[in-house]
């Protein structure tokens, strides 16, 4: 048992996804299974079979961070109730590109609970004083620093950079990753030529299908605190299985990403 709880411990410090099982109804009771989110397991239930349903159910829990109690019939007849816990690392947010709307963006999603990571190769825009409300100012080549970055599902990621020599690689990195929200600034004409460099780069049109371009919710934001709202409520959306892209939807801010064609 004590092998389990470290081992827990372990993945929680690292911020690995992890789900733990007990089994809370059958024999032997409080036997326990750690799932993890690449596959592996460590432990058991007692029953093999009851081992691989248990862990293909709590790795579909995982990624919504989910806490429930299933029955299973084991191979006997035998009725056995499992408890299964998840636990996900914190929220990240990702920002490529330490421009104006940035500031904003990292600020507001630190009042949602996100870890923010601010990455940009201009050392004179990522600085503490524009982002005082940052865990994490990255000086680096975005994509060379995202492939630093852990990208699970916890992760979001917002390409901010107005030019395709930053944001093109690192999109490329961002959609090999298991990240649960891509997103990138721009017009749809932008958009459509960046989603056209991907595809000559080999990427499918389900895998460009994964970017929320243009980027947030239509609102008409046109500040840059407009926008980082637009963008957090698409996030949100997202997240919460709904479809941000209704009617009249996608950002198309006039004044305040001059610069978008």
């Amino acid at each position: 048992m004590s092998k389990l709880f470290n081992a827990l411990r372990e993945a929680i410090a690292r911020e690995d996804a992890v789900a733990q099982a007990t089994l809370v109804r059958g024999e032997p009771l409080g036997a326990k299974l750690l799932i993890y989110e690449d596959g592996r397991i460590l432990g058991t239930l007692g029953h093999p079979e009851l081992d691989e349903a248990v862990a293909a159910d709590a790795r579909a829990l995982l990624p919504q961070g989910k806490i429930e109690t299933r029955s299973y019939q084991l191979a006997s007849g035998e009725e056995v109730d499992v408890y299964i816990e998840s636990f996900l690392p914190p929220r990240r947010l990702v920002v490529i590109g330490a421009v104006h709307i940035a500031i904003p963006l990292v600020a507001m999603a630190r009042e949602l609970g996100y870890r923010t990571t601010v990455i940009d190769a201009r050392e004179f825009f990522a600085t503490r004083e524009r982002f005082p409300h940052a865990d994490e100012l990255i000086v680096a080549w975005p994509d060379e620093a995202l492939a630093q970055v852990p990208l699970g599902p916890q992760t979001d990621i917002v390409v901010l950079a107005h030019d395709e020599k930053f944001e093109d690689p690192a999109l490329q990195v961002a959609l090999r990753s298991r990240a649960g929200y891509i997103g990138a600034i721009g017009s749809r004409k932008t958009s459509e030529a960046r989603a056209e460099r991907l595809r000559q780069a080999g990427f499918s049109d389900e895998d460009i299908a994964r970017i929320h371009g243009p980027i947030g919710i239509d609102i008409g934001a046109r500040t840059p605190a407009e926008i980082a709202v637009s963008i957090l409520a698409e996030i949100i959306a997202v997240r919460s299985g709904r479809d941000p892209r209704g009617a009249g939807s996608g950002l198309l801010p006039a004044k305040a990403t001059a610069g978008n064609d």
